[in-house]
C-alpha cells in the first residue's frame, strides 16, 4: 500500500492569544500555511470552526463516545473554501494542509455553543457567512467592540442555520481499532481510484476479504461500499469546487462512466455534481 508522505508539523500552543471568553465569544485567527503543514491530534475546552479561504484542508475529529466504554468515532473530511468543519469544545482533532491554504479558524467559546451541536458536522459556507469570517480577521480597536459583538452574534447566527452534508468518512480508532483496517483506510483514502472492490484491497492488505468486511461492519457500522462512496465524495467535491470537469472528476473516482458517477453523486447528496462547481455556494 502507498505510504503518505511525512508532514510538516505546527505547534498548537500559541492559541491562549486567541482563546475565546463569554465576554468575547467569537475570535478569528487568519493564517497562510503551506502544503502539507499539520496540526498534531490536540483538543482545546473551546469550539472551532475550520475554514480556508483558498486551499485544501484535511480535518481528522474524534467526536466524544455517547458513554465512557466506547471509543471516540473518529472522522475524516477533505474540506474546499465552500465548506467548514465545525469541531466541539473538548473533541481531539487534527488538521492537515492538502495544498498551500489560507486557513481561517474561529474560536467559539463554549457558553455559546448549543447542546445539539456537541459533535463535529460538514456547514456549507454560504456567502454572507464567508464575508463575516473574513470580517472577524479585521484589526480589533476598543471602539469597535459593538461591531464585533454584533459580527460575532451574525456568525453564530448563520452557523446554527448553514445547511450541513455527511462528507465526513469514519475512521477506525487509532488505538482500539484493528490495524490492518485501519492501514486499508488510510490506503483507500490517500487513493480512492486504485481498487473498486473491497476484495482488490484485501490482497495488498494481510486479510481476507471477509475478515475485512466483518472489521468494517463492526468497527465502521457499514459496509465497504457505502464506506468507500464516503471517500470518493470527499475527493471529489474539492476537485469539483475547483472548477475540474465532471468528466475528470468521474475517472479520478475510478468511475468508467461520467453517467454512472453522477447517478451515485446525485444518490448521496440529493443534486448533481456540476451543482458543486466553481462559484457555487
Amino acid at each position: 500500500m502507498k505510504k503518505p508522505r511525512p508532514r510538516q508539523p505546527v505547534s498548537v500552543g500559541d492559541t491562549d492569544a486567541f482563546e475565546p471568553s463569554p465576554q468575547r465569544p467569537v475570535r478569528c485567527r487568519a493564517r497562510a500555511m503551506g502544503h502539507d503543514t499539520q496540526f498534531e491530534p490536540h483538543h482545546h475546552p473551546w469550539g472551532q470552526l475550520a475554514y480556508c479561504g483558498s486551499g485544501l484542508l484535511q480535518v481528522t475529529v474524534a467526536d466524544p463516545a455517547g458513554d465512557s466504554t466506547a471509543a471516540a468515532c473518529e472522522t475524516t473530511t477533505i474540506v474546499p473554501p465552500s465548506r467548514a468543519v465545525w469541531i466541539p469544545p473538548g473533541a481531539r482533532h487534527a488538521v492537515t494542509m492538502l495544498e498551500a491554504s489560507s486557513l481561517l479558524t474561529l474560536y467559539v467559546d463554549a457558553s455559546v455553543v448549543c447542546s445539539d451541536w456537541q459533535r463535529s458536522r460538514v456547514l456549507v459556507v454560504s456567502p454572507l457567512l464567508r464575508e463575516l469570517v473574513l470580517a472577524m480577521d479585521q484589526p480589533h480597536h476598543a471602539g469597535d467592540v459593538p461591531r464585533q459583538q454584533a459580527r460575532a452574534t451574525l456568525v453564530l447566527a448563520e452557523m446554527s442555520h448553514a445547511p450541513t452534508q455527511p462528507l465526513g468518512v469514519p475512521m477506525p480508532d487509532p488505538e482500539r481499532g484493528d490495524r490492518r483496517l485501519r492501514a486499508l483506510c488510510e490506503a483507500v483514502l490517500n487513493a480512492p481510484a486504485q481498487h473498486a472492490t473491497l476484495a482488490a484491497w484485501a490482497a495488498d492488505s494481510g486479510a481476507s476479504e471477509r475478515t475485512l468486511a466483518r472489521l468494517f461492519r463492526d468497527e465502521l457500522g457499514m459496509g465497504f461500499q457505502r464506506w468507500r462512496q464516503q471517500v470518493v465524495l470527499a475527493h471529489a467535491l474539492p476537485m469539483l469546487a475547483r472548477g475540474t470537469p465532471v468528466s475528470q472528476v468521474a475517472a479520478a473516482s475510478g468511475y468508467a462512466s461520467d453517467s454512472a458517477f453522477t447517478a451515485m453523486f446525485r444518490a448521496a447528496l440529493g443534486q448533481p455534481p456540476t451543482r458543486f462547481g466553481a462559484g457555487a455556494a
